[in-house]
């Protein structure tokens, strides 16, 4: 892995990221996601980040942005509902913390063009999820409950914890449709969840990314960081002004060719890493 050092980003850069944070803000808020992973392959892409420091970049972004959200959920979902769903959170999260310190491991002992390749490959399956995902409903059925749910959320959880880990991002693309039909909630009640979730599962990877060098480019891209997650706030706040604007039938398909365009150009990226 390149030293954190190398991937410096220069101050002139801060309209840029801040730019580029508002653009994928709104997209995210179009969606009701955070946008990591619209931002992770723009950080690799156009920032020039190495990709695991591109992903622990993307982490810290998509911590801010998540903790900014969560508050400003309990407006539309009561925490006293969520606090009534504790045994969901606590068996998702059982896998999840897990998953989230296994990836950030694997991550961190990649080589490099082997994780580029491997974050390409997510983006695809990000795009694949998006589209299935947001046509979801609760009645179409849950889980019975019992020992068998219980795994299976266990299992979820894990496997959500290793990707989000690995891309950086909060991981709601995956929790939602989890959560509605695992465990046969609304989007509405899900979406709160899933920013509950991903809070503590994306700190387990941040703990296990901050024994890392690399985890060394945060400091030196502070301010970088802060901007991008500025804009990245301001954006998807924006975007949840704009929705409905877009018809989902028009949204969700352009969403998935700009993440499966940037699968293919990060996977040529990963070429000439070493």
């Amino acid at each position: 892995m390149s030293p954190a050092s190398s991937v410096r980003i220069s101050r002139k850069a801060g309209a840029g990221a801040f730019g580029g944070g508002l653009a994928i803000g709104v997209l995210g808020g179009l969606i009701g996601l955070g946008g990591a992973e619209f931002r992770l392959p723009l950080l690799i892409g156009a920032f020039r980040f190495g990709a695991l420091e591109a992903v622990i970049v993307n982490k810290a972004m998509s911590l801010v942005v998540v903790a900014a959200a969560l508050p400003m959920r309990t407006g539309t979902v009561p925490a006293e509902t969520l606090a009534a769903h504790w045994p969901i959170l606590l068996d998702l999260l059982a896998g999840s913390l897990l998953g989230a310190w296994v990836g950030a491991g694997w991550a961190t002992r990649l080589a490099s063009q082997t994780l580029h390749r491997v974050i390409a490959v997510l983006l695809v399956a990000m795009a694949a999820a998006l589209l299935a995902g947001h046509g979801v409903d609760a009645r179409d059925g849950a889980m019975p409950a019992g020992a068998t749910q219980l795994i299976a959320g266990v299992a979820a959880g894990f496997a959500i914890g290793v990707v989000a880990s690995l891309m950086g991002v909060a991981g709601g693309e995956l929790l939602i449709p989890t959560l509605v039909l695992l465990f046969g909630l609304d989007l509405k009640l899900a979406g709160s969840l899933s920013l509950c979730i991903s809070l503590p599962t994306m700190l387990a990877g941040f703990a296990r990314y901050s024994r890392d060098r690399a985890f060394a480019v945060l400091a030196a891209n502070w301010t970088f960081v802060v901007v991008m997650a500025a804009g990245s706030i301001a954006g998807s706040f924006l975007g949840a002004v704009l929705l409905g604007v877009v018809p989902v039938a028009v949204l969700l398909p352009a969403l998935s060719a700009v993440l499966l365009i940037s699968a293919a150009k990060v996977w040529r990226h990963g070429q000439g890493a070493t």
